[in-house]
């Protein structure tokens, strides 16, 4: 009997093409498009609505169709509103910059998508995403590298327990986007030419803080002073969630030179400004700690680390120094480690793990 896989279609031409490979490998293969923030009013109006909006809806099922696929779309507005923006709003409260779709991947695209595949009798469920499943000899699973090494995508899938990894495929990852397109050509579908989308889903217009005004209300914090690191009051900021760590641009401060926010600190709704130079930090301090190719560790080990998704990484040592927290010690300094991004830990190409930064220094 073949095997039962239901492949997430986000309606671009990584997902579609790892549909096509899987049903040509065999696999009993069904689409799926999870809708996951939009409102009935707003499903209308949004021309591409990111990666799970009315057209990608339109693209995902016009590509099932020319593939011969059942397709479906699946509602998970409430695990997405739960996990995911109520996280990001309240995280960008607090002063940090949360990474919102590394929390989608674990919560709602595997762990919701996951649990009601398995319920309606499939084996697997499948992305489109630029990674690769591997058992290793301990006979844990973990995310290796992908083929094409300026798309890999393993950073924002280190969170994914060994439960979904033991039920995920993914297709793509053996090859390079390139390829990808060229199948997709051959295959003759209409998304093979459509350009990746950049933006956050529910924020399509980048602006994080008028969204992040409207799902707030008056919980935002107001405008305070940018301070430098001594206290000192350089001027008026426009609100903490409106700045991130290393950010230049938009501090409106003449102060003659270049400067950027090297601190925030909500309890005082101060933004503190620096140079360029007080960004970089050796020790990285990460809590909510998620272990892939190991269950634990406990001596130091040697580590290739990513402290954002374009970030290149260096090597660092990582040490256990709480019930769920790790230091990174570099060997040499990163550069603004934000904290609410995550930090991803390599050994080789696969993943070692990873978990959230609180604080460089």
């Amino acid at each position: 009997m073949k095997k039962k896989v239901v492949v997430g279609m986000s309606g671009g031409v990584d997902s579609s093409v790892a549909a096509w490979l899987l049903k040509e490998q065999g696999y009993d293969v069904t689409g799926v498009t999870m809708q996951i923030w939009q409102e009935d009013a707003t499903e209308e109006s949004g021309e591409s609505g990111g990666c799970c909006g009315l057209k990608a809806v339109e693209d995902a099922r016009r590509v099932a169709e020319t593939i011969g696929i059942p397709y479906y779309v699946m509602n998970f507005r409430k695990e997405f509103k739960c996990h995911v923006i109520d996280n990001f709003v309240e995280e960008y409260l607090r002063g940090r910059t949360p990474n919102p779709c590394i929390v989608c991947n674990r919560h709602v695209k595997w762990e919701a998508l996951l649990r009601r595949s398995l319920a309606l009798g499939a084996d697997y469920i499948a992305t489109g995403h630029y990674a690769r499943v591997k058992r290793l000899p301990n006979g844990r699973f973990t995310l290796s590298r992908s083929a094409a090494v300026g798309k890999d995508q393993t950073y924002a899938l280190y969170s994914l327990t060994q439960e979904q990894l033991a039920h995920t495929l993914m297709p793509v990852g053996d090859y390079t986007k390139e390829e990808i397109r060229a199948m997709a050509e051959r295959m003759g579908l209409s998304v093979a030419d459509k350009p990746d989308s950049q933006e956050i889903c529910f924020v399509p217009d980048d602006d994080y803080p008028g969204f992040i005004r409207r799902e707030a209300g008056d919980r935002v914090p107001g405008p305070g002073d940018f301070v430098d690191a001594e206290g000192r009051i350089l001027g008026r900021h426009k609100g903490i969630n409106c700045y991130t760590i290393g950010q230049r641009r938009g501090l409106e401060l003449p102060m003659g030179e270049r400067v950027y926010v090297t601190d925030i600190r909500p309890d005082t709704n101060q933004v503190v400004i620096g140079k360029n130079e007080e960004l970089f930090t050796r020790e990285v301090l990460c809590d909510h700690i998620c272990f892939m190719s190991v269950e634990e560790i406990r001596e130091p080990v040697r580590a290739f680390a990513k402290i954002r998704y374009n970030h290149k990484g260096e090597y660092c040592t990582v040490t256990r120094v709480g019930k769920d927290r790790l230091l990174a010690v570099f060997e040499q300094p990163v550069r603004a480690a934000a904290p609410g991004q995550s930090i991803c830990f390599y050994e080789g190409d696969h993943v070692l793990g990873g978990g959230i930064i609180r604080r460089f220094s």
